[in-house]
C-alpha cells in the first residue's frame, strides 16, 4: 500500500500568482494514475494546496503528522520544487522509519508537456525500491534528504558537492 499525500504545486496543473491568486487546475494526481493504468493498491490524501514557497514549518508538522498516522509504510508527497530540499530535510531529521519520496514537477501537469506523469512514475517505482529514508526523486534521479539542492540556473535538482 502507498500512501500518497498532496500539497499543492506545479504537478497538480496549479499556478500560483504574486498577489496570492491560484489558477484552478482539473488536473490530480489520480488521473495520472488511472492513465497509467496501475494495479497496486494506493490511498491519497490532499494535505494542503499551496505554492511551496508559502509551505511553513506549520505546514511541515501537519505533514509529518500525516507520515505518522499513515498505516503505510511508503508515502509519496506530491509538492512543489521551489522548497521541496526544505521539507525532505525537515521530514528526513526525524528518521520516521518509513520510505517517504517527494515529487513535483516543473511543468504544469496540466500542460500537454508536462514532466509530472514520467516523475510520478519514476517516484512510485523508486519508493517500492529504496529502503526507509527520505528521498526527492526528480527527473529520473533519486536524491538522498541530506544530500540535495535545487540549481535556480538550470531549474534542477543536483546532490551537494561532498
Amino acid at each position: 500500500m502507498i500512501h500518497i499525500l498532496t500539497t499543492g504545486g506545479t504537478i497538480e496543473g496549479l499556478d500560483y500568482f504574486d498577489d496570492g491568486g491560484i489558477t484552478s487546475s482539473n488536473v490530480g494526481i489520480e488521473d495520472f494514475l488511472n492513465k497509467a493504468n496501475i494495479d497496486f493498491e494506493y490511498t491519497i490524501e490532499s494535505v494542503f494546496k499551496k505554492d511551496s514557497r508559502a509551505i511553513t514549518n506549520d505546514d511541515r508538522k501537519l505533514l509529518v503528522s500525516k507520515i505518522k498516522e499513515a498505516n503505510a509504510t511508503k508515502i509519496l508527497i506530491t509538492h512543489g520544487t521551489f522548497t521541496m530540499e526544505d521539507t525532505a530535510k525537515y521530514i528526513g531529521k526525524l528518521n520516521l522509519n518509513k520510505t517517504i519520496i517527494l515529487v513535483g514537477s516543473f511543468i504544469l501537469g496540466s500542460s500537454a508537456d508536462t514532466d509530472a506523469p514520467f516523475n510520478l512514475g519514476y517516484a512510485i517505482s523508486s519508493l517500492q525500491l529504496l529502503k526507509p529514508d527520505v528521498y526527492i526523486a526528480m527527473n529520473g534521479q533519486i536524491f538522498n534528504w541530506n544530500n540535495v539542492s535545487k540549481n535556480l540556473e538550470t531549474n534542477k535538482f543536483e546532490h551537494n558537492e561532498k
